[in-house]
């Protein structure tokens, strides 16, 4: 995925901010486990934000600090293993595959790190796909009509983004207890909606200058890279209604522990990350956005 999705870190005590850190750590612990230190490299906020959503009741371990490359002498936090971070790391390599297959099939050059992110992470992906191979079909299929959508210069916003909010909500097919699935697949849906759009705005001066198809330039008939004040307006209330239908979702179920961190990713989190995006402002690695260490993002 893309990097931004993380709860506004003011809202969070102490404790919150060590256990988010401790789930950060411990996907990224996960990922390299089960699929080496390159698959590591595919680790941000939104793979760890779909962990702690896919947490299982009573699952929490009390986390350890230990030593890892990025940490050698101190260590950080960490939880042990369990079924939601290996769940979410073996989505997360099937999701960033799929990412990239899809940077590679656009037009235009530039294409020489995702080639090399391609090689680095083709022997995780197919052991991803053999762990997981509904999520991976799904995630094929919705990925396939995208990208057909974007071939014919698609005018509609709500179609492409319908397509990757599908894949993100396929994600909670293996939760087992059937209301905190549904749950799961309304709140990913509109995550993924929302993602989308802000993704698009965020790529928005590169796309009109690369001539890259991107919803926003169609949607709006945009003569430059940048939103028109109605144009902006517009995104905006749509990114905002899909956060509300998200937040309408995540109070149907108990979250426990995790709530705190849930609710200042969805109520304020992703606010300010759309609010950001829409200024120009937004940096993935700027320190106001910045909770668990540093971010590993690099595809």
């Amino acid at each position: 995925m893309f990097g931004y999705v993380r709860p506004a870190a003011g809202r969070l005590d102490e404790a919150d901010k060590r256990r988010f850190g401790a789930a950060y750590c411990g996907l990224c612990r996960t990922l390299g486990d089960r699929y080496g230190l390159a698959a590591r490299f595919i680790l941000n906020y939104d793979f760890t934000f779909l962990a702690i959503l896919l947490w299982p009741e009573g699952g929490e371990e009390e986390a350890r600090r230990r030593p890892c490359i990025a940490h050698p002498v101190r260590g950080r936090a960490s939880f042990p293993g369990n079924d939601a971070l290996s769940l979410a790391a073996d989505q997360s390599v099937i999701l960033a595959w799929w990412q990239i297959q899809d940077a590679l099939a656009d037009p235009g050059g530039g294409k020489g790190k995702y080639r090399a992110a391609a090689a680095a992470l083709g022997s995780a992906y197919r052991r991803a796909r053999e762990l997981r191979p509904s999520f991976d079909r799904a995630a094929r299929t919705h990925l396939e009509r995208l990208r057909a959508l974007e071939r014919a210069g698609c005018p509609s916003l709500d179609e492409p983004a319908d397509a990757f909010a599908r894949l993100l909500a396929g994600a909670a097919e293996e939760v087992g207890d059937p209301v905190k699935r549904r749950v799961l697949e309304q709140l990913l849906y509109h995550l993924g909606r929302w993602v989308y759009l802000v993704d698009a705005a965020d790529d928005l001066a590169e796309d009109f200058a690369a001539g890259s198809y991107n919803p926003l330039l169609c949607r709006f008939a945009l003569e430059s890279g940048v939103l028109t004040e109605e144009a902006r307006e517009a995104l905006s209330v749509s990114l905002d209604h899909s956060i509300r239908l998200m937040g309408a979702a995540f109070e149907l179920w108990d979250f426990g522990r995790w709530s705190p961190i849930l609710r200042a990713t969805i109520y304020e989190g992703l606010f300010r990350v759309g609010a950001a995006v829409l200024e120009g402002t937004f940096q993935a690695d700027d320190a106001a956005f910045r909770i668990a260490g540093r971010n590993k993002e690099h595809l």
